[in-house]
């Protein structure tokens, strides 16, 4: 299991393709919805890919909003969510957060995700809403 910063459009255009198969195709988020002006190599987002064996199966973003790390578009290709690789994601994006001098994150976990967040030290910050059809809630963590 490695994950590494996405550096090059090839591994960017993976990321894709793997948010488009768990977002798009399989929860049914509309495709317009799914990417947006973040989507870029030198934007305001940092993405990573998370692998298996060699093979591109997970990826998520940060975004710094107002001195706050935003952990964005998680996601591990179904035949894979069993390896914890969702954890390898998320500890990923928090060290990235961290070198930027961040201190506390916050996500957007679907609440069906929420018992996986509280597993990795997230706590429940708002009551249930619904995005891109999907009940969320919002979750934060300190990391320093």
């Amino acid at each position: 299991m490695i994950a590494q910063k996405i550096t090059t459009e090839e591994e960017l255009q993976k990321a894709f393709q793997i948010r488009k198969e768990i977002f798009v195709v399989e929860q049914g988020v509309p495709l317009e919805d799914e990417f947006d002006e973040f989507d870029t190599l030198n934007g305001a987002c940092e993405h990573i890919l998370v692998f298996h064996e060699g093979n591109p199966v997970g990826t998520g973003r940060i975004r710094i909003v107002e001195m706050v790390g935003k952990l964005e578009r998680i996601c591990i290709l179904e035949p894979y969510r069993k390896f914890g690789l969702g954890s390898v994601i998320i500890a990923t994006l928090e060290e990235l957060a961290g070198k930027r001098g961040i201190s506390k994150v916050k996500l957007h976990g679907q609440t069906q995700a929420q018992g996986f967040y509280k597993r990795l030290g997230y706590q429940s910050s708002s009551s249930e809403f619904i995005e891109d059809g999907i009940p969320h809630v919002l979750m934060t963590k300190d990391i320093k």
